[in-house]
């Protein structure tokens, strides 16, 4: 097992070495001027589609439902889990660089969003059919329908292998495991080795009621999304809010830590981090897991908005980036690196539950691991909804006329990993979702960059004609 979590960690460093991270924040920048930095000057404009309905709108659900389903999928362990391990392995100066990737990554999301619409297809039946393999295709021509195939494939991998299935499940169960059976007094053998009776039990409730929305489609998955997810981000929010303001005085402090440890680490770390590029791949790379920005994956919810204005859904779109990482993100460091949880020993969610624990002084320790847990499992239940969505759309690109008898089995399969998710390590579940991730991102970082002209000028005239 050593040795396969060895080969898997190198093929993390090589996909999300300097290339990919250049090419990421580089497009974001790109984008970021070609548009006029949208993501300053439209954002008043963009809440306001958010909770607005448009007239005349096509599309299988609102706009608002839409976002909800891009946001199940994005809000997860990335935001609590992620986060952690992020200023764990690169210091507090990661979140500096984890913002920095967020501010231009709503630039990428807009794009994403606005190519999702304008490049879409409806079939016989009205089913909406979009996302990078259709702006690929369409956009750049039918030339590149290897690129739009290709990002296909690793989308529907990351859904199984990645983001979608393991490391969400894995989050789960090990919060649960933490706050149940935090000393594995409970546990039972299987596959060689002991796991706690709390892990095997969470695995198999979520597996089943996973398995009971996944069957029922999309507007079963964006129904329960456009619930659970507002009342679960409020909530968590509320709480890292509460935390904050019992430890205001040290807020200070903490932002001069995470700009210090942005620039020079060892300062910070004490020289448990080697250098800024480690800070910045850290940090990007946990970034753009709980943001997605340049993955593609959003785009193929955004598709389906009941919308007739690309760029519309694009000011909408790029809100979940804002909501996910900007706001939900920053909160979870700030409460980590205030109270001081990353650099004490622990590791992935007891990190965040040590936060929690420490920095909210009226809740006993019990309360607040139970509050954290229950956020986490929300979270990435959630999510794994919204990427069974994007690993399905993916498939039924790739399958073409078979491809709704190729989505019965990948969901079959989906299931099957949600299953196995909590036996494998959490070193190996991390990595395997970096890489899943990156190996997205450059089929659909080429696209953006090749149409990014499209996005400015489409953008531009649908500025001048808004009236709202």
């Amino acid at each position: 097992m050593e040795s396969i979590n060895e080969i898997i960690l190198k093929i993390d460093e090589i996909v999300w070495g300097p290339p990919l991270i250049i090419l990421l924040i580089g497009t974001g920048i790109l984008l970021s001027f070609r548009l006029g930095f949208i993501q300053i000057s439209q954002i008043p404009r963009a809440f306001r589609y958010l909770f607005s309905k448009e007239e005349d709108g096509q599309g299988e659900v609102s706009s608002f439902a839409s976002l909800c389903t891009a946001l199940s999928a994005t809000i997860g362990t990335g935001n609590i889990v992620g986060v952690a391990t992020a200023i764990y392995a690169g210091g507090p100066g990661a979140l500096f660089w984890m913002i920095v990737a967020a501010f231009f990554g709503m630039a990428t999301k807009y794009t994403e969003g606005f190519l999702a619409v304008k490049y879409r297809e409806t079939d016989k039946d009205g089913h909406i059919l979009g996302g990078p393999f259709y702006y690929i295709e369409k956009g750049m021509g039918m030339k590149w329908k290897w690129l739009a195939k290709l990002f296909a494939f690793f989308g529907a991998f990351c859904g199984i292998f990645g983001i979608g299935t393991i490391s969400q499940i894995n989050g789960i169960t090990s919060a649960v495991k933490n706050f149940f059976d935090p000393d594995t007094a409970h546990k039972v053998n299987l596959f060689g080795m002991d796991y706690s009776v709390s892990v095997v039990i969470a695995g198999v409730i979520i597996t089943v009621l996973a398995a009971l929305v996944i069957m029922g489609g999309l507007k079963r998955i964006s129904g329960v999304a456009t619930v659970v997810v507002p009342f679960m981000a409020i909530t968590y929010v509320l709480f890292c809010i509460i935390l904050l303001v019992c430890n205001i005085t040290a807020v200070p402090a903490a932002f001069a830590e995470i700009i210090s440890g942005a620039f020079d680490p060892a300062a910070v770390t004490g020289g448990a981090v080697g250098s800024m590029i480690t800070v910045m791949q850290k940090g990007i790379a946990r970034g753009i897991f709980s943001n997605e920005s340049g993955i593609g994956s959003a785009p193929i919810a955004s598709a389906a908005a009941s919308t007739k204005e690309p760029a519309r859904q694009g000011l909408v779109s790029m809100l979940g980036t804002f909501i996910d990482t900007i706001i939900i993100c920053t909160m979870t460091g700030l409460c980590i690196v205030i109270t001081g949880s990353w650099n004490i020993g622990l590791e992935g969610v007891a990190i965040t539950t040590n936060a929690f624990q420490a920095g909210i002084p009226f809740l006993s320790d019990r309360a607040a691991a139970f509050v954290l847990m229950v956020c986490l499992v929300f979270f990435a239940f959630t999510t794994i909804l919204g990427w069974d969505y994007y690993g399905e759309r993916c498939v039924e690109y790739l399958g073409g006329k078979k491809g709704k008898s190729a989505v019965r089995i990948y969901r079959i399969l989906y299931i099957a990993a949600i299953f196995a998710g909590p036996y494998i390590t959490v070193a190996a579940v991390w990595n395997m979702a970096d890489i899943s991730n990156g190996l997205m991102a450059f089929p659909n970082l080429i696209a953006l960059v090749a149409l990014s002209g499209v996005a400015a000028k489409e953008t531009k005239d649908y500025l001048k004609r808004a009236k709202d």
